[in-house]
């Protein structure tokens, strides 16, 4: 018989901020002339969660421009052939955020 004592692991959220569902069409560049369209399934104020049509790779750098919001520059923190994490190199601002999620911005 083998016996052990162990600490049951605490389950903590490592995210900065909380994420929201949405689903937004919007425009991703890659640098250049690379241009294409994706789909925003959550967003948080430091990322977003992406649906793409062609596949990314961790680390590239992307220009995303969010409807209502504009253009903002973000890289990638983890792949999955044509789903994506990105990290928004600014944070959105608590209006920014609103306008994205239809929330008030008063409540956030």
């Amino acid at each position: 018989m083998i016996a052990a004592e162990f600490e049951p692991v605490v389950q903590t959220d490592r995210r900065r901020s909380p994420r929201a569902p949405i689903s937004l069409d919007a425009k991703l560049g890659r640098g250049g002339l690379d241009r294409a369209l994706c789909k925003v399934t959550n967003v948080s104020l430091h990322g977003a969660k992406l649906h793409t049509y062609s596949p990314m790779k961790k680390g590239a750098r992307i220009w995303l421009t969010l409807p209502r919001v504009g253009q903002v520059i973000a890289t990638i923190v983890w792949a999955d052939d044509f789903e994506a994490g990105c990290q928004f190199q600014e944070p959105l601002d608590d209006i920014a955020f609103a306008a994205l999620t239809g929330a008030n911005a008063e409540f956030i």
